[in-house]
């Protein structure tokens, strides 16, 4: 029984070494062409924002050059950046999403 319970005891400490894995930050870049409501568009479609939220970061990127999106994973920030190119495209517009790692 004693050694069941030290094996538990060892198997929790190798669990909590492991990290998390990385995060991403999704970004909006800023150009002199995309529409601020097509900005706005994209981030309530992609990002669930609704419009007042959407507006704000529309504006961070129109000001400061670049807006956080969001915080996901790799391969949902591999994702919503493809997403988000792929329809700014469709739509004539050069919008440029990037990720970072966080």
């Amino acid at each position: 029984m004693e050694n069941g319970d030290h094996g538990d005891v060892v198997l929790e400490a190798k669990k909590s070494k492991l990290k998390p894995p990385p995060m991403f930050k999704v970004l909006l870049l800023n150009d002199d062409f995309t529409p601020m409501d097509f900005v706005v568009a994209v981030l309530q479609t992609f990002f669930s924002m609704n419009r007042e939220q959407a507006t704000q970061i529309m504006l961070k990127v129109h000001i400061e050059g670049a807006g956080v999106c969001g915080v996901y994973p790799n391969d949902v920030a591999t994702a919503k950046v493809e997403q988000v190119v792929t329809f700014a495209r469709q739509h004539q517009h050069p919008l440029r999403c990037v990720m970072e790692e966080t």
